[in-house]
């Protein structure tokens, strides 16, 4: 019974979840937009920075883990190569792992500035 509970994970739950995955391997600057009124490719993006592409690739790899338990598989990945940005596509959620210098180049917020930023209590100090 518990394995049809993790199927029905909605997708806002499935971002914030991504977030605090990221936040337990101290990712960096981690924002989760929802998108579902400003296009219709993804629902929500998950936004955060590792340090250099070993701290990417930790990021990664936990966010990874975590959502395959909870029944969450990627449908496509990219950027495991170098770890200057990796993109994880879930379909309903996209997860953007960067480091700082890439982040700042595609700037990912600010080209989708009309998105509500989504409050996650558990990264709130």
């Amino acid at each position: 019974m518990a394995d049809k509970k993790i199927k029905q994970l909605t997708p806002r739950t499935a971002a914030k979840r991504a977030a605090i995955h990221a936040f337990e391997k101290q990712a960096i600057d981690i924002v989760v937009l929802d998108l579902r009124q400003v296009t219709d490719f993804t629902d929500y993006f998950v936004i955060c920075s590792g340090a250099v592409d070993v701290h990417v690739k930790a990021i990664y790899n936990h966010i990874e883990d975590h959502l395959r338990k909870i029944g969450w598989k990627p449908r496509h990945v990219e950027g495991t190569e170098n770890s200057r940005w990796i993109l994880m596509d879930y379909i309903d959620i996209i997860v953007n792992i960067f480091q700082p210098d890439a982040r700042g180049y595609y700037s990912l917020e600010r080209l989708w500035g009309d998105a509500k930023q989504v409050k996650i209590k558990e990264l709130e100090k």
